[in-house]
Protein backbone atom coordinates (compact mmCIF):
# COMPACT_ATOMS: atom_id res chain seq x y z
CA UNK A 1 0.00 0.00 0.00
CA UNK A 2 1.21 3.75 -0.90
CA UNK A 3 1.25 6.11 1.53
CA UNK A 4 -0.71 8.31 0.22
CA UNK A 5 -4.49 8.50 0.51
CA UNK A 6 -8.12 10.17 -0.61
CA UNK A 7 -10.06 11.39 1.74
CA UNK A 8 -13.93 12.15 -0.28
CA UNK A 9 -15.99 14.10 2.06
CA UNK A 10 -19.43 14.39 2.15
CA UNK A 11 -20.03 13.69 -1.29
CA UNK A 12 -24.04 12.77 -0.69
CA UNK A 13 -27.29 13.45 -2.28
CA UNK A 14 -28.08 15.98 0.11
CA UNK A 15 -26.07 18.18 -2.25
CA UNK A 16 -27.45 17.71 -5.11
CA UNK A 17 -30.49 19.82 -7.02
CA UNK A 18 -33.66 18.38 -4.76
CA UNK A 19 -31.27 18.38 -1.77
CA UNK A 20 -31.67 20.35 1.07
CA UNK A 21 -28.28 22.04 0.70
CA UNK A 22 -27.59 22.09 -3.38
CA UNK A 23 -24.20 23.27 -4.06
CA UNK A 24 -23.08 25.51 -7.20
CA UNK A 25 -21.20 23.36 -9.75
CA UNK A 26 -21.57 19.90 -7.60
CA UNK A 27 -22.17 17.86 -10.97
CA UNK A 28 -18.61 19.05 -11.97
CA UNK A 29 -17.14 18.02 -8.24
CA UNK A 30 -18.17 15.00 -8.46
CA UNK A 31 -16.90 14.31 -11.65
CA UNK A 32 -13.66 15.56 -11.04
CA UNK A 33 -13.91 13.70 -7.83
CA UNK A 34 -14.53 10.51 -9.57
CA UNK A 35 -11.23 11.05 -11.58
CA UNK A 36 -9.25 11.21 -8.45
CA UNK A 37 -10.97 8.45 -7.10
CA UNK A 38 -10.55 5.96 -9.84
CA UNK A 39 -6.25 7.51 -10.19
CA UNK A 40 -6.12 6.64 -6.32
CA UNK A 41 -7.48 3.32 -7.06
CA UNK A 42 -5.53 2.54 -10.35
CA UNK A 43 -2.20 3.79 -7.76
CA UNK A 44 -3.11 0.98 -5.08
CA UNK A 45 -3.92 4.44 -2.55
CA UNK A 46 -6.26 4.14 0.34
CA UNK A 47 -9.42 5.69 -0.63
CA UNK A 48 -11.81 6.99 2.65
CA UNK A 49 -15.26 7.62 1.87
CA UNK A 50 -16.45 10.25 5.03
CA UNK A 51 -20.45 10.65 5.35
CA UNK A 52 -21.91 13.48 7.46
CA UNK A 53 -25.10 12.53 9.45
CA UNK A 54 -26.25 14.57 11.99
CA UNK A 55 -26.79 13.25 15.75
CA UNK A 56 -30.60 13.63 15.82
CA UNK A 57 -32.92 11.60 13.70
CA UNK A 58 -35.25 14.92 13.08
CA UNK A 59 -32.44 17.40 12.11
CA UNK A 60 -33.34 19.22 9.66
CA UNK A 61 -29.99 18.01 7.11
CA UNK A 62 -28.48 14.91 6.97
CA UNK A 63 -31.52 13.05 8.48
CA UNK A 64 -30.58 9.91 9.36
CA UNK A 65 -32.32 7.10 7.43
CA UNK A 66 -32.92 9.18 4.44
CA UNK A 67 -31.36 9.07 0.88
CA UNK A 68 -29.80 12.53 1.33
CA UNK A 69 -27.30 10.82 3.59
CA UNK A 70 -26.51 8.14 0.52
CA UNK A 71 -22.96 8.93 -0.83
CA UNK A 72 -23.66 9.90 -4.48
CA UNK A 73 -23.79 6.74 -6.87
CA UNK A 74 -21.10 9.34 -8.98
CA UNK A 75 -18.23 8.53 -5.96
CA UNK A 76 -19.75 5.27 -4.60
CA UNK A 77 -16.91 3.70 -2.20
CA UNK A 78 -15.87 0.41 -3.97
CA UNK A 79 -16.49 -3.10 -1.98
CA UNK A 80 -13.85 -2.85 0.98
CA UNK A 81 -13.19 0.93 1.11
CA UNK A 82 -14.25 2.24 4.47
CA UNK A 83 -16.67 4.43 4.99
CA UNK A 84 -16.82 6.79 8.20
CA UNK A 85 -19.43 8.27 9.49
CA UNK A 86 -18.75 11.77 10.91
CA UNK A 87 -21.37 14.06 12.97
CA UNK A 88 -19.43 17.21 12.88
CA UNK A 89 -17.68 19.61 10.17
CA UNK A 90 -14.09 17.89 10.58
CA UNK A 91 -13.77 14.04 9.43
CA UNK A 92 -11.44 13.12 12.38
CA UNK A 93 -13.12 14.93 15.27
CA UNK A 94 -14.90 11.63 17.18
CA UNK A 95 -14.13 9.21 14.52
CA UNK A 96 -11.79 6.57 13.81
CA UNK A 97 -9.84 8.79 11.03
CA UNK A 98 -6.54 9.29 11.87
CA UNK A 99 -6.43 5.56 13.28
CA UNK A 100 -7.19 4.11 9.90
CA UNK A 101 -4.60 6.54 8.14
CA UNK A 102 -1.82 5.79 10.58
CA UNK A 103 -2.84 2.23 10.18
CA UNK A 104 -1.71 2.13 6.84
CA UNK A 105 0.97 4.22 7.22
CA UNK A 106 -0.55 7.07 5.23
CA UNK A 107 1.79 10.11 4.98
CA UNK A 108 -0.25 11.81 2.36
CA UNK A 109 -3.53 13.06 2.32
CA UNK A 110 -5.41 14.25 -0.71
CA UNK A 111 -8.62 16.05 -0.03
CA UNK A 112 -12.07 16.45 -2.30
CA UNK A 113 -15.88 16.78 -1.49
CA UNK A 114 -17.84 19.38 0.36
CA UNK A 115 -18.54 22.07 1.32
CA UNK A 116 -15.89 24.05 0.99
CA UNK A 117 -16.37 26.40 3.30
CA UNK A 118 -17.27 23.89 5.99
CA UNK A 119 -15.93 20.14 5.81
CA UNK A 120 -13.69 20.97 3.11
CA UNK A 121 -11.68 23.69 5.52
CA UNK A 122 -11.91 21.78 8.95
CA UNK A 123 -10.70 18.46 7.33
CA UNK A 124 -7.97 20.17 5.46
CA UNK A 125 -6.75 22.00 8.34
CA UNK A 126 -6.87 19.38 10.53
CA UNK A 127 -4.89 16.98 8.57
CA UNK A 128 -2.33 19.42 7.87
CA UNK A 129 -2.52 19.92 11.57
CA UNK A 130 -1.82 16.18 12.40
CA UNK A 131 1.34 16.66 10.01
CA UNK A 132 -0.02 15.13 7.19
CA UNK A 133 1.17 16.22 3.55
CA UNK A 134 -2.06 17.80 2.19
CA UNK A 135 -3.45 18.72 -0.83
CA UNK A 136 -7.03 19.92 -2.13
CA UNK A 137 -8.02 19.26 -5.53
CA UNK A 138 -10.09 23.02 -5.73
CA UNK A 139 -12.63 21.55 -8.56
CA UNK A 140 -13.20 18.50 -6.99
CA UNK A 141 -14.97 20.60 -4.04
CA UNK A 142 -18.41 22.75 -3.94
CA UNK A 143 -20.00 24.93 -2.16
CA UNK A 144 -23.08 27.21 -2.35
CA UNK A 145 -23.97 30.93 -1.69
CA UNK A 146 -23.23 32.27 2.04
CA UNK A 147 -24.82 35.80 3.82
CA UNK A 148 -23.83 37.56 6.12
CA UNK A 149 -25.01 40.73 8.03
CA UNK A 150 -27.38 41.18 4.76
CA UNK A 151 -24.60 40.47 2.43
CA UNK A 152 -24.90 37.26 -0.01
CA UNK A 153 -21.58 35.96 -1.25
CA UNK A 154 -21.76 34.03 -4.38
CA UNK A 155 -20.53 30.40 -4.38
CA UNK A 156 -17.67 31.20 -6.69
CA UNK A 157 -16.17 33.84 -4.18
CA UNK A 158 -16.79 31.54 -1.18
CA UNK A 159 -15.35 28.81 -2.75
CA UNK A 160 -11.76 30.93 -3.92
CA UNK A 161 -11.18 32.47 -0.72
CA UNK A 162 -11.31 29.18 1.24
CA UNK A 163 -8.84 27.45 -1.68
CA UNK A 164 -6.49 30.60 -1.03
CA UNK A 165 -6.50 30.42 2.60
CA UNK A 166 -5.57 26.61 2.52
CA UNK A 167 -3.45 27.23 -0.02
CA UNK A 168 -1.65 29.95 2.17
CA UNK A 169 -0.70 27.70 4.92
CA UNK A 170 -2.42 24.47 4.72
CA UNK A 171 -2.00 22.33 1.88
CA UNK A 172 -1.22 22.19 -2.28
CA UNK A 173 -4.43 23.47 -4.04
CA UNK A 174 -4.61 22.12 -7.67
CA UNK A 175 -7.22 21.39 -10.24
CA UNK A 176 -7.86 17.65 -11.33
CA UNK A 177 -5.75 18.17 -14.24
CA UNK A 178 -2.54 18.62 -12.29
CA UNK A 179 -3.17 16.48 -9.68
CA UNK A 180 -3.50 13.41 -11.97
CA UNK A 181 -0.61 14.63 -14.18
CA UNK A 182 1.88 14.60 -11.10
Amino acid sequence: MNKRAVVVVDLQNEYLPGGKLPLEGIHHALDNAARVIADARTKGDLVINVRHEAAAADAPFFTPGTDDVHIHDTVAPAEGEPVIVKNFPNSFRDTNLKALLDQHGVEEVTVVGAMSHMCIDATTRAAADLGYKTKVVHDACATRDLEFNGVTVPALQVHSALMSALAFGYADVVGTDEYLAG
